[in-house]
């Protein structure tokens, strides 16, 4: 009773092993995971070999897993009883997922193993492409790929998907890859690689889809990207900054000398959101990396922590937060998600040991002001503490301005205009206008206007102090009916 994996080569019968020749010619029973294989005609027979395809389970089950579960079963069953061979295109190791389930579940039966290396895929697609798989080469299955969202790729080094097998699997392969590359990206599709006759196709990323040459043995080749384009070459650079030999300013900072720098980019950010100048935000994005990437080095560094415990903490916060996309749960609506997130939380916290006895515990206390108002309001409203109704929460804005206009003394008037800001952030929120935002902007026009007048006084040779209010008065009402 034995289980012999053994790998077929990619086409041709002179790329099949002596090794494997010998046991195919001794085997008794061998089952093909595919008869779809150019070598599979000129297979050795011999008195008493039996072979047997699993193409019947290929056509009569809908989808992959299925099918893939199917045949482990067929495989086992036949193992329990004797000495089977399974044979796979290729090699075992390389893209063949009902391979590495019956080692798991062989190994649990105490079914003894052996693997038949045979030649994968990937020599003769790199023979016919003419590139080197020590240049950083990544090979995936295009099947995988086609069920993601963002390619599991450094677009740095260059990369190969196998199983781009149908213009489906091609066309979903596409849209994942083009949430990282370029729409036009030059690519290359490589049929039959292993036959006598393979074919490389190049043509731009976005075409890939539309290919009249998309077969069983099709694979997919993506260059590198190219131009410093990674996560993992920009920590590179970080690191390098904080070695030794790097940079005597990196080298000193820490995470408290960091604090103003992480708080300005963050500021510039919402800037250029403000004024939607895409490119100054992608610019902006990359210094605010910045911080996060050279903060983690630091870490890294004093033995705190690494980039990979980043990413796993909120890679698993993510989707524990998400059931209702990663799991049974449901949320039809932006206020559900939000009310199972802090449910969540709570439960996270509660399971880590986090005491919180107040519902405002945990609102960073170095917030802008206007934008700690509201948090702290929106605290307080999902327990029920805020008002019926937007008429009450306008009365109180006007009920705290008829308290400064009251006020008796310079203490009390700062006193009750804190109340009117605290109302006021609270009648934005009302309104669903973030008051942060809307004073950040105000800010802006006010820039503008203010440069405006600048501007149209130095052109008639006058500076401010030669103005007056009425005359800047009329040039502000101008620059607001030019729309600035």
């Amino acid at each position: 009773m034995t289980l012999t994996l053994l790998g077929l080569g990619p086409g041709e019968i002179d790329d099949l092993s002596r090794r494997a020749w010998r046991t195919l010619k001794q085997a008794q029973t061998v089952i093909l995971r595919t008869s779809r294989h150019n070598c599979v005609p000129c297979l050795p027979q011999s008195d008493g070999l039996t072979y047997q395809t699993c193409d019947d389970l290929y056509e009569s089950i809908p989808d992959f897993a299925g099918v893939y579960s199917a045949i482990v079963e067929r495989v086992l069953t036949a193992a329990r009883l004797g000495d089977v061979v399974y044979a796979v295109p290729g090699d075992p190791l390389v893209g063949e997922s009902t391979v590495q389930r019956l080692i798991e579940r062989a190994r649990a039966e105490h079914i003894p193993v052996s693997i038949v290396s045979g030649i994968s895929f990937v020599e003769p697609t790199l023979a016919a492409l003419g590139v080197d798989a020590l240049d950083g080469l990544q090979i995936l299955d295009g099947i995988s790929v086609a069920a993601m969202h963002h390619p599991p790729i450094n677009p740095d080094y260059p990369a190969l998907l196998g199983q781009v097998y149908s213009r489906d699997v091609a066309v979903n392969v596409k849209l994942t890859l083009m949430n990282q590359y370029p729409d036009d990206f030059a690519v290359a599709l490589v049929h039959g690689a292993g036959t006598d006759q393979p074919q490389v196709e190049h043509l731009p990323l976005y075409e890939i889809d539309r290919s009249s040459h998309i077969q069983h043995m099709t694979s997919l080749y993506v260059p590198a990207l190219g131009g410093m384009s990674s996560f993992e070459h920009f920590q590179e650079i970080i690191a390098h900054l904080r070695a030794p030999e790097g940079c005597p300013w990196d080298k000193e900072q820490t995470h408290q000398s960091l604090r103003r720098y992480l708080l300005e980019e963050a500021h510039e950010v919402l800037e250029a959101l403000d004024s939607q100048n895409w490119d100054e935000l992608a610019k902006e994005m990359g210094d605010l990396l910045l911080q996060i990437v050279l903060h983690t080095q630091i870490a890294i560094d004093d033995g705190e922590f690494k980039m990979t415990d980043v990413l796993t903490q909120i890679n698993r916060k993510m989707i524990n937060r998400h059931p209702h996309v990663f799991g049974d749960a449901e949320a039809k609506t932006a206020g559900e998600v939000l009310n199972n997130w802090e449910k969540l939380k709570q439960q996270e916290h509660a399971a880590q040991g986090i005491q919180r006895p107040s519902v405002l515990d945990g609102i960073p206390k170095d917030l802008p002001a206007l934008f700690l108002a509201t948090r702290f309001q929106e605290k307080a409203a999902k327990v029920g503490f805020d008002w019926e109704k937007l008429e009450d929460v306008a009365a109180k804005v006007r009920e705290e301005l008829d308290e400064i206009l009251t006020a008796s003394s310079d203490a009390e008037r700062a006193d009750e205009m804190g109340d009117l800001l605290f109302a006021l952030v609270n009648w934005a929120r009302w309104l669903k206008i973030d008051a942060e935002s809307a004073l950040r902007q105000t800010n802006a026009k006010f820039k503008r206007r203010f440069q405006y007048i600048e501007t149209r006084l130095a052109a008639q040779g006058k500076a401010l102090t030669d103005s007056n209010l009425a005359e800047m008065d009329g040039l502000w009402n101008a620059a607001k009916h030019a729309g600035l």
